[in-house]
């Protein structure tokens, strides 16, 4: 009997460095750390959109919107970013999100003929970022560039504020932000008291915070859309009334302006 000894194998560390390029041409590709980067670059299109937020209150949802104009040429009040979805729903849109738009509408639609009453809004939610997920799933396809914010009012459930991210999570709200200036416009919401305001009260607040999160400096100007859905409204959402509108907004001049001038009295 013959034995042959081997010589112990040398084995020599090798170190794979992570490189994003290896990893994010498909959305159904996780890197080595768990992550999706093709999911992560759909937020970071959000993140890099003007601002967009929604607010919850005692009796109804506010919405605002940061729509920065590009070119002098638009025509006032096109390229709307706040959409109707049903009778009582609505959606704060970015990017290319027109499309989830219609399949948000469809949805409404369909439960609407099948069930004889309006969609509610958590089951909306659901089966709009059902849809948003199955977008990260598939190398044939791409996520969406795009958060949704959904809010409704009724008499059985009162108001309701969801938001649904490019991941295809939904989580419930009392004030939610998205685009560039999220942070910033979360702190502002968070100072608020929320359960103990009116839509009306809410509005001029609201303006308020687009206007203080919007950088002048970086940015071009911009139009201020305002809408809401509550009791005010009788349920149905609703562009804020132009009178309203202009009030909440020279509300929010005056306020910024008041704030300035104490800011130079404290130097």
């Amino acid at each position: 009997m013959a034995i042959i000894a081997e010589e112990p194998a040398i084995i020599t560390p090798v170190l794979y460095r992570v490189d994003s390029r290896d990893y994010d041409l498909s959305a159904s590709t996780f890197s080595p750390d768990g992550r999706v980067f093709q999911v992560e670059y759909a937020m970071k299109a959000v993140e890099n959109s003007s601002t967009a937020i929604g607010i919850r209150c005692k009796d109804g949802v506010v919405f605002g919107v940061e729509k920065l104009v590009l070119s002098k040429l638009y025509e006032e009040g096109s390229n709307k970013r706040i959409f109707n979805i049903d009778r009582h729903a609505v959606a704060g849109l970015l990017a290319d999100a027109r499309s989830l738009a219609e399949v948000a509408r469809e949805e409404a639609s369909n439960f609407r003929s099948n069930y004889g009453y309006d969609i509610p809004l958590k089951h909306l939610s659901d089966r709009v970022a059902m849809y948003v997920h199955a977008y990260t799933l598939y190398s044939a396809v791409r996520p969406f560039g795009c958060s949704f914010i959904l809010g409704s009012y009724d008499e059985d459930d009162g108001p309701q504020l969801y938001m649904v991210d490019p991941s295809g999570i939904s989580y419930g709200y009392w004030g939610c932000a998205i685009g560039k200036a999220k942070q910033a416009a979360k702190t502002e919401i968070e100072k608020l008291q929320m359960k103990d305001m009116t839509c009306r009260e809410l509005v001029k607040e609201v303006a308020k915070i687009i206007y203080i999160v919007h950088d002048e400096v970086k940015d071009k100007a911009f139009e201020l859309e305002l809408s809401w859905v509550g009791e005010v409204t009788k349920g149905r959402h609703e562009m804020v009334p132009k009178d309203i509108r202009e009030e909440a907004e020279k509300y929010a001049k005056d306020s910024l302006e008041e704030e300035d001038d104490s800011d130079e009295d404290n130097m």
